[in-house]
């Protein structure tokens, strides 16, 4: 199974990171495109290096590299996993516009009928943040997935929450990991 990671620039940065984690965990291969600023709220929200960070995937690439395998619909893998997404990222998906090398593979990913799993990190939303998450969810391979707190789990402690979080995101992607538990 092959899967790529995106990390945008909104809080959060920890969800994606956690999800390279559980991946490596569970050999899946996974691809990572981290954006300007995700790199930025990474640093701030993180004590986690950029060399940490990309030795998590199998390959990292920079958002500028169109000339990435992962820019075509003919390179072979099964979806995106974007954590933290902002809602520049939400918009720029939801109307088309792949001005870097993530909302390529978004959009790659929804012609090619690919899972696509969006973890928006925003509040409140506004009308706009739900109108493009709506133009998103009517697509039938997009699933919008907010980090909610999963708080009957009991988690005891922000990690475990955060990892509970990704374990329901990954299992879109028919990924289960030990963290992945049902309503009982």
């Amino acid at each position: 199974m092959r899967i790529v990671i995106g990390i945008t620039g909104s809080s959060g940065s920890i969800y994606g990171i956690t999800a390279l984690e559980l991946l490596k965990e569970a050999k899946v291969e996974t691809y990572l495109i981290v954006t300007k600023n995700g790199w930025k709220v990474i640093h701030d929200e993180t004590n986690f290096t950029e060399d940490y960070i990309k030795s998590l995937s199998f390959k990292y690439y920079d958002e500028s590299d169109f000339d990435s395998p992962l820019a075509s619909g003919s390179f072979e893998y099964d979806g995106l996993l974007i954590s933290p997404c902002s809602m520049s990222t939400v918009a720029k998906i939801a109307n088309g516009i792949s001005d870097n090398l993530l909302t390529r593979v978004a959009d790659v990913c929804i012609k090619e009928k690919r899972r696509v799993v969006v973890m928006p990190r925003e509040t409140p939303l506004s009308p706009i943040h739900l109108k493009n998450l709506l133009k998103l969810s009517v697509n039938s391979n997009v699933i919008i997935m907010p980090p909610m707190p999963l708080l009957y789990l009991k988690p005891r402690s922000i990690e475990e929450l955060v990892k509970y979080s990704v374990a329901r995101a990954l299992y879109y992607f028919g990924i289960r990991t030990s963290y992945l538990r049902s309503w009982k």
